[in-house]
């Protein structure tokens, strides 16, 4: 009974807040890894049951889409109601070996935005402070030179905090200043570096044979608003060619590095993905995308809900948020 009185909800729910055709929203979510088990240190990640739990919501009670077909179907005003679309972020290892048989079992499509500068072996600077607080035997790290202070990692807890407190202070810095900084945080740590977390070029070709859609993330994961402009046209148009002659075909999707509009990229950015070929590009700007978003700054949300009554109810309400901030662009861009 509590289980059928759960199903009305979330149907009630689904069809309450969302529209379908000319006034439809479509609900982008984004993932980054998908855990095998739960990970003291990492609170953030989903792991796969959790993951499994949301999937079967999404399918039970939602319309999920490839990315590609959605921004068509914005573009002709024919959304169904209820439209999702889960999409990957960065190029983990885990999407392939942990995600994607959950997404076969469910019949659920995604697209994987992957940053090629780290495909068979690479480490992403955010995931090296990780394994570095994680590996060292040191209980305490100073990081006085770096306004930090003394960092407590007596425990998962101080760990994990001090983990979240290194990578705030480090994720603006100049692209060098960081790698510096991993790199001097790595050997105080002791700790080896991991090398197994990202794809390799055969976890592509597995994806994609399945059927799911493979986007460019970038070659080196930068903040395109912090460097040169060559440097980021460079990463904007090479990571999609190398993308393309791995699979041997277009790589049509591009999604923004962290991708906060005005922050992470601007309005010249939008036009680099638009001038390279891409069909329609990804940021974070939380919200919805309508028929009159831009198709190359689709907003996205971060599913953060375990629960999943409360999934549900933040997915359907997400409709409400039909005007995220993007940056202007003054150009027809709309899907």
């Amino acid at each position: 009974m509590k289980g059928e009185w759960a199903d009305s909800l979330f149907r009630a729910l689904a069809s309450g807040f969302s529209r379908s055709g000319p006034r439809g929203c479509l609900s982008i979510l984004i993932y980054h890894r998908v855990l095998p088990v739960a990970d003291a240190l990492d609170g953030w990640n989903l792991t796969a049951d959790e993951f499994d739990i949301q999937m079967r919501v999404l399918r039970e009670h939602f319309t999920p889409l490839p990315l590609v077909e959605a921004v068509e179907r914005l573009a002709g005003r024919s959304l169904p109601s209820g439209a999702a679309c889960v999409t990957f972020d960065d190029g983990y290892a885990d999407n392939a070996t942990v995600a994607l048989p959950i997404l076969q079992r469910h019949g659920i499509p995604a697209t994987f935005f992957v940053a090629t500068g780290y495909l068979g072996g690479g480490a992403m600077w955010n995931d090296r402070v990780a394994e570095a607080v994680r590996g060292t035997q040191a209980t305490e790290v100073d990081l006085g030179h770096w306004h930090l202070g003394k960092l407590s990692l007596s425990d998962s807890e101080h760990r994990k905090a001090a983990i979240v407190k290194i990578l705030g202070a480090l994720k603006y810095l100049p692209q060098d200043t960081r790698e510096a900084r991993v790199r001097e945080l790595a050997e105080l740590a002791g700790a080896r570096p991991a090398h197994d977390l990202m794809m390799r070029a055969e976890h592509v070709r597995l994806l994609r044979s399945a059927g799911m859609e493979i986007g460019a993330h970038s070659v080196s994961h930068p903040i395109l608003a912090r460097v040169p402009a060559e440097v980021a046209q460079r990463e904007i148009v090479e990571s999609g060619r190398q993308l393309a002659e791995l699979l041997r075909e277009p790589v049509r999707l591009f999604a923004y590095p962290n991708g906060k509009p005005g922050e992470d990229y601007g309005p010249e950015h939008v036009k680099m993905v638009r001038n390279a070929g891409y069909a329609a590009a990804a940021s974070t700007a939380w919200g919805v995308a309508t028929a009159g978003t831009d198709r190359f700054q689709l907003p996205r949300f971060t599913p953060w809900d375990r629960n999943p009554l409360k999934f549900s109810l933040r997915l359907s309400l997400n409709c409400r948020n039909r005007n995220p901030r993007l940056v202007p662009t003054g150009e027809a861009g709309t899907a």
